[in-house]
């Protein structure tokens, strides 16, 4: 079994998720924040999600505040904000460090295991996208600029 599905994060609702629950799934995972030039990417993630949700894909947000206080609100305000202006409707996660000493266990495996541009492990912005295929292994990873859609392709190979 993949190291992917031996994590655990407490979601949104406070509920604890396993990943062993996403196992057999393509999972798209994202760093977020609700105060960035980027934020309005959560369109696109959700495209995504209504588009392939039934094929396999399961998109994973983890609100994080570790650039430029991007995502100052608790975990009430980050699900209305979503949900309100973008109709999230994936799989959002409590907010996590996503690099340094506190990042969460599953954040200290991705950047370990897919390093990002000139081989630095640390998450460089918000947004940035890790593709897992089906048997839990890391296919690529995005940097904060590539949006949802350009990822598209490479989803529909793993579904």
């Amino acid at each position: 079994m993949s190291k992917i599905y031996h994590f655990t994060a407490k979601a949104l609702d406070g509920g604890e998720i396993d990943f062993k629950r996403y196992e057999g799934d393509v999972l798209l995972i994202v760093n977020t924040a609700s105060e960035c030039g980027f934020t309005p990417q959560y369109t696109g993630l959700e495209e995504l999600h209504m588009k392939y949700g039934s094929r396999g894909l399961k998109i994973l947000g983890f609100p994080c505040n570790q650039f430029g206080g991007q995502e100052p609100g608790d975990t009430k305000k980050i699900a209305d904000f979503c949900h309100k202006n973008y109709g999230v409707d994936f799989q959002m996660f409590a907010k996590i460090d996503v690099n340094g000493k506190t990042a969460h266990p599953l954040y200290k495996y991705l950047t370990e295991t897919a390093p990002g541009l000139m081989g630095s492990k640390a998450i460089k912005w918000n947004f940035t996208k890790f593709l897992i295929d089906r048997q839990g292994r890391i296919v690529e990873r995005y940097a904060p600029n590539v949006k949802p859609e350009d990822i598209a392709s490479a989803i529909e190979k793993l579904l």
